[in-house]
């Protein structure tokens, strides 16, 4: 790599952006980054300027030599880029209170990366990525792509399936909250935990936590009798300890959406009736975020930012980026392809798992076999991933259409055929892809 590196953040203007500056101003020494490029759309501008502000009042604080650039051009950006971060949201928060609000009407999670919401946050977001990837192709064609935009996991099943691009990796901030977790239970440092995550992006499941070359899987099961841990979007409901025991191994906090539905769609419901569904609260939180960004005298990022759900973001992004400029080979939770790791999943398709990172990219550990008790239901939900990305591929709404129908959050198809059609005519504008001749 050149003396320095450049890195693009593309969704630049996100709320979420001042939080990844901060890690690469922690990061200077092993991380010297001489451009950071910031890109959004048109639309876009007002947060873009804010927030560029910002990041360039934070730099002048840190005094690091880091040259940030604000730009509505992609392909300037991505000229000679060494990494490509993307963070980015089509349609906005307004989308996202679509994508709870119209389910809702029919009986339908509408969560934005599981259910009727992910499927048509995929439609949206998907085709952008496959644009993204074609211009690096052509303009950084040996830049890593470390994306963040949701749904992830669906995401990257359409990259490994069909963009013919492997250095692409997707990140989410649950496996570090969990992470960060055990080590309090433990008394340790994070650092020195080694947990084997496995599965899909949102549904992965803790196998192991090594410490010392041990197991402390059982100890941490033992302390949900006194502590557990949630994430601010998801419902503090408390798992049932005696079913994690007998499970035998330890669930995402998101999986409380498949054992606990009935739970997590009565709040739901509840949020939808009272007229604040939690695209409705982070539209709040970003509002006040904002405010506080356009502050001349603010050069450092709020602590209110943890309630935007992205709490550990740039720790994830900023060090997978620094464990493969420096070959590092630290274990980072990363969704990448499946090349045999996991035997019960389809070779090549896209998992969540612990990774060694090293200049190469994610070499994942190997889980072989899952354990009966989770097996049917990833399974599962990896065939709907399947079936709405080759719909997404094949620009086929019919097809993603019926992949909501066998999403198993839909409890009946004729409410989810409802639900698609008026999602459809509401995201319009965002899906010319499906449209086109």
């Amino acid at each position: 790599m050149k003396q320095g590196i450049k890195i693009v953040t593309i969704g630049g203007g996100s709320s979420y952006t001042p939080e990844l500056v901060e890690g690469f101003i922690k990061r200077y020494d092993e991380l010297p980054i001489r451009e950071l490029w910031l890109v959004d759309i048109e639309e876009g501008k007002t947060k873009l300027e804010i927030v560029g502000a910002l990041a360039k009042r934070m730099v002048k604080k840190s005094g690091v030599p880091m040259k940030i650039h604000l730009t509505f051009d992609r392909r300037e950006a991505l000229k000679d880029a060494d990494f490509v971060t993307t963070q980015f949201r089509v349609g906005q928060l307004e989308s996202r209170v679509l994508d709870e609000r119209i389910p809702a009407k029919y009986n339908m999670l509408g969560q934005e990366t599981n259910g009727a919401g992910g499927v048509f946050k995929a439609l949206r977001t998907v085709p952008v990525i496959f644009d993204i990837i074609k211009d690096v192709k052509e303009l950084c064609e040996n830049a890593w792509i470390i994306n963040f935009t949701n749904p992830v996991g669906i995401v990257s099943e359409a990259v490994f399936r069909y963009a013919e691009f492997e250095r692409f990796i997707g990140v989410c901030n649950v496996p570090i909250s969990l992470t960060k977790h055990f080590a309090e239970v433990l008394n340790v440092k994070a650092e020195d935990l080694i947990p084997y995550f496995g599965g899909l992006n949102q549904m992965s499941y803790v196998f192991n936590v090594y410490h010392n070359h041990k197991d402390k899987l059982s100890k941490i099961i033992e302390d949900l009798k006194h502590k557990q841990i949630t994430m601010n979007n998801i419902d503090p409901l408390a798992w049932d300890v005696e079913f994690i025991e007998s499970l035998g191994v330890y669930p995402s906090p998101y999986l409380k959406y498949y054992f606990y539905y009935e739970e997590m769609f009565n709040n739901f419901m509840k949020q939808y009736n009272e007229g604040h569904t939690r695209a409705e609260i982070v539209k709040e939180i970003e509002k006040k975020l904002f405010e506080q960004y356009k502050d001349p005298n603010l050069n450092t990022k709020p602590k209110e930012l943890e309630e935007r759900d992205g709490a550990y973001y740039s720790d994830v992004a900023c060090n997978v980026i620094s464990s493969i400029y420096n070959d590092k080979k630290e274990y980072h939770v990363v969704n990448t392809m499946n090349n045999g790791y996991i035997t019960d999943l389809p070779y090549g398709c896209a998992i969540e798992i612990t990774s060694r990172i090293t200049k190469y990219g994610p070499i994942p550990v190997f889980i072989g076999r899952l354990p009966e008790e989770v097996k049917g239901l990833i399974q599962y939900v990896k065939s709907f991933e399947v079936m709405l990305v080759d719909a997404i591929y094949e620009r086929s709404l019919t097809k993603a259409k019926l992949a909501l129908q066998i999403n198993p959050f839909t409890k009946s198809i004729k409410n989810a055929s409802k639900a698609f059609d008026e999602l459809v005519e509401a995201h319009r504008k965002y899906l010319d892809y499906y449209f086109e001749d």
